[in-house]
């Protein structure tokens, strides 16, 4: 792909938006690599989390948070396990899969996006059916899955929302994480898995339509949760950056946003969460949606939008409110109590909030 091409693409693919942190930790790297790895595990964490290599160049951090998590994860990887990244909705966990793959594999392209519509053949493999007609099975008329790809040339495959598969569909991976073999019997063959291969799933439990995983499929992953940012700081930092980079690709000619209003859109978020003020000293309703991390970045990047094109491109509390409103009101009935709750008693007596009050009062 041209570099006029790459960038007028919508989202790059992690491997070509950081393709030159992965090209400096190749060079850099020294340590031991598992089999068809690209980069060793050392490098592999250091372009998740961060750091600076000899010569100065930085790698920016992917993921802010607990670096342990991260470890295990890696190493999970180098075993025959394969791994689970679990946690609530917007816990970063589509983004830590993604680059993981683009780091382990210099692909992350490799996935299967898991819906009550996914089925078998998504995840083995499909039939090119004019092929099939003219001249019977073959391997020429088999379409590899994207599992099965990677099964083929030892990368790593991505199962998205893993929960939301069926569960019948979900247990096809059994045979593939156990025996590191997917059966063709149309073929009387198999598909045996170069090394290098392994699987990264994501799965939440707080979707409508979830469908629990079998005990004996559980068996097959090492499971790491992804927590939601441990403080407020943590999770400001990674809306920021994210705000970032979405600026950036969408070309959106407005200033980047001050960190006090990011502050203020994650504090709400935090405290609505929780249910308790963050002085601890009112108790909150909580509202039925998540208000995870990634609809923060949405909120920001909305009113972002907003200051662009219909004000200075500055973002101001009205440009947000809106945004604020439609995170937390899920539910048009019990949410709007818990937003107009927490408006009054909340927002209304910051002393500092006096724009974000009136914003919000007028967006209702």
């Amino acid at each position: 792909m041209s570099d006029n091409t790459l960038k007028a693409v919508l989202r790059q693919h992690a491997e070509n938006e950081f393709a030159h942190e992965l090209a400096a930790l190749r060079e850099a790297d020294t340590h031991a690599r598992p089999p068809n790895w690209v980069l060793s595990p050392w490098a592999v964490r250091t372009y998740l989390l961060g750091g600076k290599l000899d010569g100065g160049i930085e790698i920016s951090p992917k993921y802010i948070g607990n670096a342990r998590l991260m470890e295990i994860a890696i190493s999970t990887l180098a075993t025959d396990r394969a791994l689970l990244l679990y946690g609530l909705p917007g816990t970063a966990k589509s983004w830590v899969s993604e680059h993981l793959a683009a780091a382990i594999s210099g692909r992350s392209t490799l996935i299967v996006q898991g819906t009550a519509g996914t089925g078998e053949e998504t995840m083995r493999y499909n039939w090119n059916y004019a092929q099939l007609i003219a001249k019977g099975p073959s391997h020429d008329a088999l379409i590899a899955s994207p599992i099965m790809h990677a099964m083929q040339h030892g990368l790593i495959a991505r199962v998205e929302e893993l929960t939301r598969i069926p569960a019948d569909v979900q247990d096809t991976l059994i045979t593939i994480l156990s025996e590191k073999m997917l059966p063709i019997p149309e073929l009387n063959t198999e598909c045996q898995a170069q090394k290098g291969f392994n699987l990264i799933a994501t799965a939440n439990n707080r979707d409508k339509g979830v469908n629990e995983l079998s005990s004996a499929l559980k068996r097959r992953f090492n499971t790491v949760i992804l927590p939601i940012p441990d403080t407020l700081d943590e999770e400001a930092a990674i809306v920021d950056r994210r705000v970032a980079s979405l600026g950036r690709a969408l070309e959106l000619p407005a200033e980047k946003p001050a960190l006090a209003e990011i502050r203020r859109i994650v504090t709400i978020f935090r405290e609505l969460r929780s249910g308790v003020t963050a002085d601890g000293k009112t108790k909150l309703k909580i509202p039925t949606g998540t208000l995870s991390t990634a609809e923060a970045i949405s909120v920001v990047g909305s009113g972002m939008a907003l200051a662009a094109h219909f004000g200075d491109g500055s973002l101001t509390a009205r440009d947000i409110a809106s945004g604020i409103i439609g995170a937390v009101i899920k539910d048009p009935v019990q949410d709007s109590v818990v937003w107009k709750e927490y408006l009054e008693t909340v927002v209304k007596e910051r002393s500092d909030w006096k724009d974000l009050y009136r914003a919000c009062r007028e967006a209702l």
